[in-house]
């Protein structure tokens, strides 16, 4: 198999997919940290589609990854596949995760769109969608994955895609999942021990000390990564005021709410508490050194996504030592007076945009990786979450997974989607601020939601 290289107008690699087969797997990461059927799934047959379209034609993807990553690797395997069984001629460029603001959205007011994209939903929301970028994507779920009559709808949970923020103007879904993420505070339970999933803050702040106590930063934090700040307040938050109750907030054009409802107060103060266990140069490395020194055993815990384990087994294995982590995680805990039992997740998926040339393409493509004989290659390959409730799940990501799946929990999409408001926009004028000053300590609690009170009235005064 080949294949030609070709610059698009972006500069950025495309590649042109020429004929399928299953002996020609990319990098495969045969490493000390390979995840255990990588190799496999990379190197297995192809599964059927359920339909060609109709005349074959062309797709033309954008990707939020770069070819190399494990993600990368799972859907070139599966765009190949597509080619092959289909005879849809593909088009990828490998775009990376700055895709949907460098290339797509200058490209929504011209003639040259892609026919797919992916991005997590709260980026296309506040990107794409909000200026009438996407189309619907309904009609998807009713589509068949290639495993008997087995829909798109039958295979994915919905809590993966029903939800308030993946709606258009018209009450549409304009994406569909292939990867949840979720969060989850992370250590090595080689070096300190199974932990269990503590009840306050008191208890997490007891952890803490507990790894000072052994010569041990407490948490590990890549400051200069805005959204990784955000999780702490956020998390917290969203325990006192439920899910939409921090987007309610957002969006109050008076900015009262965030001073007239006590629970953002509180969730402020509990942050600071844990702020002050973050360790010395968090705030003036480079992502991902901060990260990195977790992985090198400097500090005890990490607040991340579940990508933690994927990032940093990487990291380890180019290192070359052999060096190992046995991956343990627990959720935060419910603080003081909280009443919202909630955990986070964020879907990443695929949209089409409004002006797609080759939309049915597109869609055919959607339902074929949710195939399970494509879509198990997320857990496989990449070590992340998939939609799917009946695929094998990476043993680092059960807790979390379990976690998800209760039906007791409150599911709120990641940071309460604040991060989509105005484009986006009022995170990095309003919160971004102030948060990065309530972590440093140069805000109390009291001073925190008084700004976000003022600034936030000031934002949608200036919006009219």
């Amino acid at each position: 198999m080949r294949f030609h290289k070709l610059v698009g107008s972006t500069l950025a690699a495309t590649l042109l997919l020429a004929g399928c087969g299953s002996g020609d797997a990319a990098g495969d990461g045969t490493g000390e940290n390979a995840l255990p059927g990588a190799a496999e799934f990379l190197s297995s047959p192809c599964p059927e589609p359920a339909a060609k379209p109709a005349g074959g034609g062309q797709l033309v993807y954008w990707s939020m990854w770069t070819a190399d990553e494990p993600q990368g690797k799972v859907l070139h395997k599966a765009l190949k596949c597509f080619q092959d069984k289909t005879g849809v001629k593909v088009d990828v460029q490998w775009l990376g995760r700055k895709a949907y603001t460098q290339n797509l959205v200058p490209a929504l007011n011209t003639g040259t769109v892609p026919d797919l994209f992916d991005q997590d939903v709260s980026k296309v929301g506040a990107a794409i969608m909000t200026p009438g970028g996407t189309q619907s994507l309904d009609d998807v779920f009713g589509m068949k994955v290639g495993e008997g009559d087995k829909t798109v709808k039958d295979v994915l949970s919905p809590t993966s895609y029903d939800f308030p923020q993946n709606k258009d103007r018209e009450g549409h879904s304009f994406l569909v999942p292939y990867e949840i993420q979720s969060s989850a505070w992370w250590y090595d339970k080689a070096a300190g021990g199974a932990l269990g999933q503590p009840k306050t803050v008191d208890e997490l702040i007891g952890l803490f000390d507990k790894a000072k106590a052994d010569g041990k930063a407490a948490v590990s934090q890549d400051g200069d990564i805005p959204f990784y700040n955000m999780y702490y307040f956020t998390q917290l938050a969203e325990r006192y005021v439920g899910a939409g109750g921090l987007a309610k907030a957002a969006q109050d054009p008076t900015g009262r709410a965030w001073t007239d409802v006590p629970g953002f107060r509180e969730a402020a103060a509990q942050t600071a508490r844990i702020s002050k266990y973050f360790i010395d140069g968090w705030d003036a490395a480079k992502f991902p050194q901060i990260q990195q020194r977790w992985a090198d055993g400097d500090a005890r815990f990490l607040y991340v996504g579940t990508w933690a384990p994927s990032e940093t087994r990487e990291y380890l294995d180019k290192q070359g030592a052999g060096t190992k982590i046995d991956y343990g995680s627990f959720q935060f805990p419910m603080p003081p007076g909280a009443t919202h039992d909630t955990v986070e997740q964020m879907s990443i998926g695929f949209a089409v945009p409004k002006k797609a040339k080759n939309a049915a393409a597109a869609k055919a493509f959607i339902a074929y990786f949710l195939n399970k004989g494509n879509l198990a290659g997320i857990p496989a390959v990449a070590d992340n979450l998939v939609p799917r409730p009946d695929l094998a799940v990476p043993d680092d990501l059960k807790p979390v997974k379990t976690v998800l799946d209760d039906q007791k929990k409150e599911h709120v999409l990641q940071y309460d989607g604040i991060d989509a408001i105005a484009g986006g926009k009022w995170q990095t004028d309003v919160f971004d601020p102030a948060d990065t000053a309530l972590l440093k300590g140069q805000l109390t609690p009291e001073a925190f939601v008084a700004q976000l009170a003022q600034k936030s009235a000031a934002f949608w005064k200036n919006q009219h």
